[in-house]
């Protein structure tokens, strides 16, 4: 019995000094305890999410307040301005002037339709806390990614076909200090080509900020970049959609409300003449009688 008692010993000491000795020759390649084993190994997983986590957390329904801000007073000031000022009519009954081709209102109408679906897919998102959150804001979020690749396709083309006619002209900047005449119950000519200064304007926001925000969004779903990164892409994400959503609310107002037949203007492609005199006249110039 004593024999092999005292090799169990031998081999148990065997052991413990082989194990000591490892670990001793480890210490110098790896952490010193399980404690900062885990620390590493966090760090490998988590990043820099455990320290600078609840700052990006904190950020995310500090924007509620300014949509809900952007959302009210453009609304509100708009409301305002159909009660003094009602909307301008233009008769249609004449002569109606080829406007818009067909390839052009078609990615119109895509690019119009994925944007509404940002639009309320987005505030959705943001408000997700109020709206009960769980799979129907998840399957919102989604939807948000399908109609930013559709939007960002549909912008593609746009570009091609209007940027031209989007370019500044030197009488844009009357355009803005007359505020286009909508602050007049007058009709008076207004200086604006095919399109005026503040299309040109919402055209370039909505083609170069949406392609900003493309890439910082396509980033936010993906959430796979440091904290800081995420941090700033929703900074510059969020700040773009507030103004977006200033000039989508603007843009509504005046094709269903500040102009009698604009709408329609999208759907058939033609305008009447007496609109495009008062509110195109370069337009006219342009292209001869």
């Amino acid at each position: 019995m004593r024999r092999p008692l005292v090799g169990l010993v031998l081999v148990s000491m065997v052991l413990v000094w082989g194990t000591s000795a490892f670990s001793e020759i480890l210490r110098g390649y790896g952490p010193a305890s399980p404690t900062e084993l885990f620390r590493q190994l966090a760090g490998v997983t988590l990043g820099d999410w455990p320290t600078r986590g609840r700052e990006f957390i904190e950020l995310v329904p500090s924007f509620k307040r300014y949509f809900l801000a952007v959302i009210l007073g453009v609304s509100g000031l708009f409301l305002l301005h159909f009660l003094i000022f009602g909307p301008k009519r233009f008769s249609r009954g004449e002569q109606l002037v080829p406007y818009y081709g067909a390839v052009t209102r078609l990615f119109h109408w895509i690019a119009a339709l994925c944007f509404t679906c940002l639009f309320l897919s987005g505030l959705a998102v943001l408000f997700a806390k109020s709206l009960g959150a769980g799979s129907f804001v998840r399957t919102l979020r989604v939807l948000h990614l399908v109609a930013g690749f559709g939007f960002f396709g549909a912008i593609i083309p746009l570009f091609l076909i209007w940027w031209r006619d989007m370019l500044p002209a030197s009488y844009d900047l009357s355009w803005f200090l007359s505020l286009g005449g909508y602050l007049s119950r007058k009709k008076e000519p207004v200086p604006a080509g095919k399109f005026n200064a503040g299309q040109k304007l919402w055209f370039w926001l909505a083609t170069v900020g949406g392609v900003v925000m493309f890439y910082t969004g396509f980033y936010l779903y993906r959430f796979e970049a440091p904290v800081a990164t995420l941090r700033t892409y929703l900074i510059i994400h969020n700040v773009l959609a507030l103004i977006l959503t200033a000039f989508f609310i603007t843009h509504l107002y005046m094709t269903l409300f500040a102009v009698k037949g604009a709408l329609k203007s999208m759907i058939t492609g033609r305008k009447g003449l007496e609109e495009i005199k008062y509110l195109h006249p370069k337009f006219l110039e342009e292209v001869g009688p």
